[in-house]
């Protein structure tokens, strides 16, 4: 664990992205449950804890993918959204990602900074900000889609095609149920 944390502290990511997988490294080094090591409890039937478990070990896995391009997860699926709904407003992005407004902003600033993105006011509000993905946002973004594409292609061959869609179904009812609450605090 120390040794995965200093060549992480070393590497050229960036600090906020060092972060992110210093997290994932300590939470992860192996995601699986240790049931058959340790006396799980009610921990061995929760579908909470198992569902966290499962994020955990794809984030780690997509973080590994896009550090060469210096890319959260957060970051890849605004990026998406923006792709497929340009000219929409930060504020619907925001809330169908479940982030919050403010954290919104300052994740959509990155992204300017870096020129992957740019804000328009609204002719309609000026206060209200129009998103929309650069030349630049857009070549990074279909990079991003492959190494996306080439995680999923991992996990289908570990659960199955079948199984995708069902799990995909289930996550879908999941979320659906939460509604408004899945915003981040």
């Amino acid at each position: 664990m120390i040794d995965r944390r200093q060549s992480i502290a070393r590497s050229g990511l960036k600090p906020e992205m060092k972060q992110d997988v210093i997290e994932a490294a300590t939470i992860c080094d192996d995601p699986r449950p240790t049931v058959g090591r340790l006396d799980m409890g009610a921990l061995e039937g929760s579908i909470g804890y198992h569902m966290r478990r499962a994020q955990i070990a794809i984030f780690h896995d997509i973080i590994k993918a896009f550090a060469d391009e210096d890319i959260r997860p957060a970051q890849y699926s605004a990026l998406v959204l923006i792709s497929r709904n340009p000219g929409q407003n930060q504020s619907e992005i925001a809330a169908a990602l479940g982030i919050k407004r403010t954290n919104f902003v300052a994740l959509i600033d990155r992204l300017e900074a870096r020129g992957l993105a740019r804000r328009t006011a609204t002719l309609a509000d000026r206060r209200s900000y129009a998103l929309y993905l650069t030349e630049a946002g857009q070549a990074l973004l279909a990079r991003l889609q492959r190494l996306q594409e080439e995680q999923d292609t991992r996990l289908v061959a570990r659960i199955g095609a079948d199984n995708r869609a069902a799990l995909l179904a289930m996550l879908a009812q999941i979320t659906a149920v939460a509604g408004d609450d899945l915003i981040e605090e």
